[in-house]
């Protein structure tokens, strides 16, 4: 069972926006919601092009100025437990969702200190707060990651995932496992979302649809990784973000045991679509999107720019979700095929770079 949670009127913490995910989901706040305050929060970094994050940042305000939600954005690092603090004692938000970590499976092979600075020390920080300064869920992300090698396929929560291949996959499931013991012993409602592929116009530009999209503009050549032999469960940012309103809306209950004492209202739900596609169709789909959108010539060689190469440390062959409990308990079924969801980024592309 859920506790139903009201947003309108409230105060929100979103942690990682102008991040991806974290951005589409304030923007939807700030249309969708009847008063209240969402904040968000982030430490600006890097990893990759900050004038992206800027320009994000951009369409945040602009959202904002016709909204009836105050908007604060919070430059910090999540590491910074007294600014984290701060923030929390000033704003008391009611609901937080932790989109804020150091993404990238192949990155943290070779900076595995940015990834326990914010995906293990940020996210003990957060727990702290929502310990010190109650809320009424936490929803945070999780990653499809942690299935590690896993040759079961779909992909489910019931499934052991005790073989990360990749020190980000370790911290995203150290983030359940603290989540899970902060819910027993403080009854804090904490709701991880294990993410697969997410894409769409202004995503990460480290994704492979971005980065090919780059390289094949350039006249470059893109590689295929596995000889093409894998699968993805992509899931459109647009409904990444249904699906993460919908859960931020149930939060699970608050229960006592058998012996009395709380349970733990906790839950960990799959999101995405389902539905793996096939890199290689996926990459077809894509050049004719880039085809369609004028940012390719209706000439272009697809076969000359792509390189089959072998698999990348750290990454698995298949990503596939089982999706059926969040469509169970929040009646969320992703509904953006890839076709009008390369097709979207196309067009963001061109407007953006060209």
């Amino acid at each position: 069972m859920k506790q139903k949670i009201e947003l309108n009127g409230k105060t929100i913490l979103v942690t990682g926006c102008p991040g991806f995910i974290g951005t589409y989901l304030v923007i939807r706040l700030l249309k969708e919601l009847d008063g209240g305050t969402v904040i968000s929060f982030d430490n600006m970094n890097d990893y990759y092009e900050v004038t992206l994050k800027e320009w994000r940042l951009a369409q945040v305000a602009k959202a904002a100025e016709k909204s009836r939600v105050k908007h604060v954005f919070i430059k910090g690092n999540l590491a910074d437990k007294e600014l984290l603090f701060e923030v929390f004692e000033k704003y008391r938000p009611a609901v937080v969702v932790n989109l804020a970590a150091q993404a990238g499976v192949r990155y943290s092979i070779d900076h595995p200190d940015a990834y326990i600075e914010s995906n293990i020390l940020g996210f003990y920080n957060i727990l702290e707060a929502c310990r010190h300064y109650p809320v009424e869920h936490l929803v945070y992300a999780s990653s499809s990651s942690v299935y590690g090698g896993n040759k079961k396929v779909p992909f489910s929560t019931e499934d052991m995932v005790d073989h990360p291949v990749s020190l980000y996959a370790a911290t995203k499931k150290s983030n359940e496992l603290l989540a899970h013991s902060y819910s027993k012993l403080y009854t804090i409602p904490s709701t991880g979302l294990r993410f697969f592929t997410v894409y769409g116009p202004a995503g990460r530009p480290d994704m492979f649809y971005y980065s090919a999209t780059k390289k094949l503009s350039a006249g470059g050549t893109i590689q295929i990784f596995n000889y093409g032999d894998m699968k993805r469960d992509f899931t459109y940012i647009d409904d990444i973000v249904e699906g993460i309103v919908r859960v931020m809306k149930g939060a699970p209950e608050k229960a006592l045991g058998p012996d009395g004492l709380p349970l733990a209202p906790y839950a960990v739900y799959n999101i995405g679509g389902g539905q793996p596609e096939n890199l290689l169709d996926f990459v077809s789909t894509l050049q004719e999107e880039l085809v369609a959108s004028g940012i390719l010539p209706v000439t272009y060689d697809f076969e000359g720019h792509r390189e089959l190469v072998g698999m990348q440390p750290g990454d698995v062959p298949v990503t596939y979700a089982d999706s059926v409990a969040l469509e169970r308990d929040y009646g969320f079924t992703p509904k953006i095929g890839i076709r009008e969801g390369l097709g979207k980024f196309a067009r963001w592309y061109k407007e953006y770079y060209l």
